[in-house]
């Protein structure tokens, strides 16, 4: 029970560490949440301070959720406390105890919680991003088409029942959170599918 709890606290403060608000600060002076799409993650970063910094704040983004269920394991606690610990991780990040509960939407610790959790499922949907990637050029819009593809692998890799409602609970929290930005991927896949049609048919003219 001690451990438990310690692994959901430890996961909730890491979660909350704000890289990319500091980040911000730090190399332009601004506060990411008030710019661009107004989100505390890696992508915003990329397109409003520098594709450099945006790749360091993806890889530590990534980093709170993969720590925070490697510092549960090796606390030794049941699987139950482990998922609450990777939950908290997520939660930390939307809900930052350290700048006013105001944070980003929790897609790159998503990643490293089951980077941890399902290494090859989530290895399968990270493949997917990048091939959805190569056609939207839309961060946000490749991660929401590949996240039907990432529970089906991990329900392929894993079998687990427990995991799958898991990831599907976090996935459509996720989504709730980035619920007004639906339509924008909407529009961008709608363009992206256009341009594979005319594409294809360019090569069979050939």
């Amino acid at each position: 029970m001690l451990l438990g709890s310690a692994s959901i606290v430890i996961g909730y403060l890491l979660g909350s560490f704000p890289a990319a608000y500091l980040i911000a600060k730090y190399r332009k002076g601004i506060d990411i949440r008030e710019v661009g799409v107004r989100n505390m993650g890696a992508g915003n970063v990329m397109r409003e301070v520098g594709m450099w910094e945006g790749a360091v704040i993806a890889v530590a983004d990534i980093g709170k959720g993969s720590a925070t269920i490697f510092i549960a394991q090796m606390l030794s606690v049941s699987q139950p406390w482990l998922l609450v610990a990777g939950l908290a991780a997520i939660l930390g990040h939307n809900f930052p105890v350290y700048i006013g509960f105001r944070g980003g939407k929790g897609v790159s610790t998503l990643i490293g919680v089951f980077l941890v959790l399902s290494p090859l499922g989530m290895g399968i949907s990270l493949l997917i991003i990048g091939i959805a990637l190569l056609f939207t050029r839309h961060i946000f819009t490749s991660i929401a088409i590949a996240a039907p593809f990432f529970l089906a692998a991990i329900w392929q890799v894993e079998k687990s029942p427990i995991l799958l409602f898991y990831a599907l609970g976090i996935v459509l929290f996720v989504l709730f959170r980035s619920r007004h930005r639906l339509k924008e991927v909407k529009t961008i896949t709608i363009r992206a599918v256009r341009e594979i049609k005319a594409i294809t048919s360019r090569v069979k003219e050939q």
